[in-house]
This record gives C-alpha cells, sequence and structure tokens, in this order.
C-alpha cells in the first residue's frame, strides 16, 4: 500500500508507484481522510485524479480510507507500506509512523528514494506555486494543475515580456 494525503498527486507520488509496482504485484493507493487535516482538493478529488493518473498501470488501484494506515493495512491484507522520500527530513517524519505501523499491524515499511529529477516536488510546494499563478503542469499528472487552480480561483500568470517599445 501506498498511502498518502495526495493534495494534491504529483509526478514524484506517481513515480513511486510505478517503482513499486516492479517490486510488488499490486500497489494500493489509499487516500487517507483526517477530519483534522485542512485539504485544498475534496477526498473525492483526490482519489478521482490518482486513479486517472494510475489508469495505465495494472496492477495499481487507488481507494480512500478514514483512520488508521494500520488498520487499512490489516483490512485489505498489505504486506508492505511504501514511501517515497526526497530527503533526510521526509525519513526523519516517516521513520517513527514506520515503527507505529510495525508496532500496530506488523507491516513493515519499504522506503523508495525519489528521482532526483523529482526531488524537489511536493504538494505543498506545487500548492505555493499555483496560489501565486506559477505554472503547475510540468509538476502534476495531465488534470491536476487544472483542479488546483480551480480550488485556489487562480490561473498561471501570463509570462511577463519586454518589447523593444516598452524602453521607449
Amino acid at each position: 500500500m501506498c498511502p498518502g494525503s495526495f493534495d494534491p498527486v504529483t509526478l514524484g507520488h506517481l513515480d513511486i508507484v510505478r517503482r513499486a509496482l516492479t517490486l510488488f504485484d499490486e500497489v494500493v493507493v489509499v487516500i487517507g481522510i483526517n477530519a483534522a487535516k485542512a485539504t485544498l482538493l475534496t477526498v473525492d478529488q483526490r482519489r478521482d485524479l490518482f486513479a486517472a493518473a494510475v489508469a495505465e498501470l495494472p496492477g495499481a488501484r487507488v481507494l480512500t480510507a478514514p483512520g488508521l494506515i494500520a488498520d487499512v493495512c490489516r483490512e485489505i491484507g498489505a504486506s508492505a507500506i511504501v514511501k517515497g522520500l526526497r530527503g533526510g527530513a521526509d525519513f526523519d517524519s516517516e521513520q517513527p509512523m514506520s515503527l507505529m505501523n510495525r508496532h500496530l499491524a506488523g507491516v513493515e515499511t519499504v522506503y523508495l528514494s525519489s528521482e532526483a529529477t523529482l526531488s524537489h516536488i511536493s504538494s505543498s510546494m506545487v500548492k505555493e506555486v499555483a496560489r501565486y499563478g506559477g505554472e503547475i503542469t510540468d509538476l502534476v499528472p495531465p488534470g491536476v494543475a487544472d483542479a488546483v487552480y480551480d480550488a485556489l480561483g487562480t490561473a498561471p500568470s501570463a509570462r511577463l515580456t519586454e518589447s523593444k517599445e516598452d524602453h521607449r
């Protein structure tokens, strides 16, 4: 299983799922529902966007689940939790969760290092760039940018251009 909030799904998330499919016959992406966490996109939007992104990947499926990841692991019979790491800070935040999931459900966490060309991408950064009108289509799967811009009420800013006439 590959759990997260995926608010929104990024190319980095998609890369982790693709690579996890080389290790496991099936990867279940679990969109966590945490009432205490404010999200930009609804859980249904996040599920539908991720499902569209993995539609062509045999063995990948997406579901939503409230509550503890350990409970979901038991319910679906997950043999491992797969998490992507961009760097040491990610490991520092993921490691305690890994230990707790092992304690609660006996499930191990497998860490995959981020692809170097994608390691700068995070859902938080995507939202921040979009919030100020920056271009995000090269950071997310098709359709995701439009959903993010719609939720924020923004759009990519027009590129600044200078002409010779501007300097007169």
